[in-house]
């Protein structure tokens, strides 16, 4: 992740700021049925969604949150550095180039099944334009009691010092609610994605938060296929990266060479299996839970030592 490029700043701002914990946001596809619902839900929430994008409908309103025809629009109305894209898969990319093309810095992009030609066309262009992107086929990303973008539950979160981060959308809320029931709450809770190309991977979301000083443990959640775990456990001990850090790999009796849910989640012999992933976890004293109940008693025996 570029060192200039903060993802906490960008979605509640500093303390000293005016508009701190009320960034405004603006959801592209506000209008339908699953963009109008999470909508909804965003904005019971706290999060201070300013303006929708939905071509045709400009000048109508949602629940008083105006509409607009193009992001270059809103973006003149509003002054708005993120964008939640809940268009249909096939609209993404188009959706997505507007939306960096008017201004704006961050995108949450909650579709699945978008083409991976698309998402890595979408990534070029948003790198070569100084814009990062979480997703895509993402829950979202939340901030507890400030913000979240995304499809994610309130339930399970509470505010605190723990960064989880899952590839997984329903263990990221199932972790959050185990770590919420045993005190330990969440500075924020970052979906990566199950696609096999994510805008912002693990060892990106490591750099964003290694320095931080409120931050004081990191969850992962992760799942069988790919390499991406393997890899944070290199980063982790070339990096001598500093926080407790626990783990959780889902799908460890899934059979081999079978896609499993995510298109991610491909093991071909030993590449990409849960001991592929526990084994290297290991090495970089990373523990790793067999059931999400157990991420909590891990934590807790990491944050003694």
């Amino acid at each position: 992740m570029e060192n200039n490029f903060d993802i906490f700043k960008v979605l509640v701002g500093n303390e000293e700021d005016i508009d701190y914990k009320k960034k405004p946001v603006i959801i592209q596809g506000i209008t339908g049925n699953f963009g109008s619902t999470h909508t909804r839900l965003m904005k019971e929430y706290g999060t201070n969604i300013v303006a929708g994008v939905t071509p045709g409908k400009g000048g109508q309103e949602f629940e008083g949150i105006p509409i607009f025809n193009t992001m270059a629009d809103a973006v003149d109305f509003h002054k708005v550095e993120i964008s939640g894209i809940f268009v249909p898969a096939p609209f993404f990319l188009k959706a997505a180039k507007e939306a960096i093309d008017s201004g704006i810095k961050l995108l949450v992009a909650i579709p699945e099944h978008v083409p991976v030609r698309d998402s890595l066309d979408i990534l070029e262009y948003a790198k070569n334009k100084g814009v990062k992107m979480i997703g895509p086929n993402t829950p979202g990303v939340i901030v507890p009691d400030i913000i979240k973008i995304g499809i994610m539950p309130a339930l399970p979160f509470s505010s605190g010092s723990t960064v989880v981060l899952s590839r997984s959308g329903t263990l990221m809320y199932e972790v959050s609610y185990t770590l919420t029931k045993s005190g330990f709450g969440q500075k924020i809770c970052l979906g990566i994605g199950g696609d096999p190309i994510n805008g912002t991977n693990l060892i990106e979301s490591f750099e964003l938060i290694r320095n931080r000083n409120d931050v004081d443990s990191v969850v992962v959640v992760g799942e069988i296929g790919g390499d991406a775990e393997e890899n944070l456990a290199d980063y982790i001990i070339s990096t001598d990266f500093s926080l407790p850090v626990v783990a959780y790999v889902a799908g460890r009796s899934a059979p081999k060479e079978k896609k499993m849910g995510h298109a991610g989640a491909i093991v071909y012999g030993t590449y990409g299996s849960a001991e592929s992933k526990v084994s290297n976890y290991a090495k970089a004293g990373v523990p790793v839970a067999k059931r999400p109940a157990e991420v909590p008693v891990l934590l807790k025996e990491k944050l003694k030592k």
